[in-house]
């Protein structure tokens, strides 16, 4: 990876006294996610491989960290709206729901027709107003800033600096935890988790090498390094919703250009196999996107010989139908 790095990409990246502190605010709602080295994932991937379990917090995902740090500098700034509107496939969205649910804030989500029964159902717990629109989560985001301007509301974007910063804190957890990782492998959607992940190696001047992961169906950040500036790219993965992103984000993009050593694009049946492993070897739910880095991670397992493996099982969320198919 060799793209450019922009001063702003430079200074969206939180410090370690930042993320220490983010962490505090983060541990106030939840206590750490655990990380184990479990012995038949890493029997079948033939080396050490340890799971960061972001499934084990209150909405199931990592993404419920940045929506308490993106809430808290709003509440610092005395910038806190009436409303926020946001875009989602599911995990945003509940973060931005717990979030504004905590501070008194109305909150509106904007999905894609056919998004996830059971994600839509645990937004609307939250109270969030929820609208379907658009066949894609790109549609959807446009949808919902049309709708913010309408309605004099904030938009809250699916990737901010204030983001990155509550995710980096399950970064740090796991970095901290398992000092001795030689590689993180991080699914990309719209790049929090990855750009989280870069942010937590460089603050705490850790030497393991980040990996993205992207969908085969799902390529606009490949793509976009490749060519040097945003690319769309078609999104047809029916099972890595996370990862389902057909317009990279620019910041992002400038930062994992620089910074991730490679990127793995996993196909939906490497996707589908790694749920179904990552299952049977620890019992645990991982939906499509969050069993993603553990299929990179088998893909690339001859590589791997020796080393220390950190995936991150970012989130369980899938609706039982979709998760009774993979099992069978």
């Amino acid at each position: 990876m060799n793209a450019a790095l922009t001063p702003s990409a430079i200074d969206a990246l939180p410090s370690l006294s930042a993320i220490e502190t983010a962490a505090r605010l983060v541990h106030a709602e939840f206590q750490p996610t655990p990380q184990y080295r479990w012995a038949l994932l890493s029997e079948r991937l033939g080396t050490h491989c340890w799971l960061k379990h972001e499934n084990h917090n209150p909405v199931g995902a990592f993404k419920i960290r940045g929506g308490l740090t993106y809430f808290d500098h709003l509440a610092r700034s005395n910038a806190m709206p009436r409303e926020v509107i946001s875009a989602t496939r599911g995990n945003h969205g509940q973060s931005i729901g717990w979030a504004a649910r905590k501070h008194g804030v109305a909150c509106t989500i904007v999905v894609p027709h056919g998004n996830s029964r059971e994600k839509n159902a645990a937004m609307r717990a939250l109270g969030v107003e929820l609208i379907e629109h658009g066949d894609d989560f790109q549609a959807a985001r446009e949808h919902a800033a049309q709708l913010a301007q309408e309605r004099k509301a904030l938009m809250v974007p699916s990737y901010h600096a204030d983001l990155v910063l509550g995710v980096a804190t399950y970064w740090w957890e796991f970095l901290r935890a398992v000092p001795q990782l030689d590689v993180i492998y991080v699914p990309i959607g719209m790049g929090s988790g990855a750009c989280a992940a870069v942010a937590a190696k460089l603050a705490m001047g850790h030497k393991a090498r980040v990996v993205g992961v992207v969908s085969t169906l799902a390529t606009t950040y490949p793509d976009s390094i490749a060519a040097g500036h945003v690319v769309e790219s078609p999104v047809t993965t029916q099972i890595a919703d996370g990862m389902a992103v057909r317009m990279a984000d620019p910041t992002a993009l400038s930062i994992l250009g620089q910074h991730l050593d490679h990127i793995v694009q996993v196909s939906d049946e490497e996707v589908a196999a790694a749920m179904k492993a990552i299952f049977e070897d620890t019992h645990n739910v991982a939906e499509g996107a969050g069993a993603a880095a553990f299929a990179a991670a088998m893909q690339e397992r001859e590589q791997l010989r020796d080393q220390t493996v950190g995936a991150a099982l970012t989130g369980g969320n899938v609706d039982a139908n979709v998760f009774a198919h993979v099992l069978t």
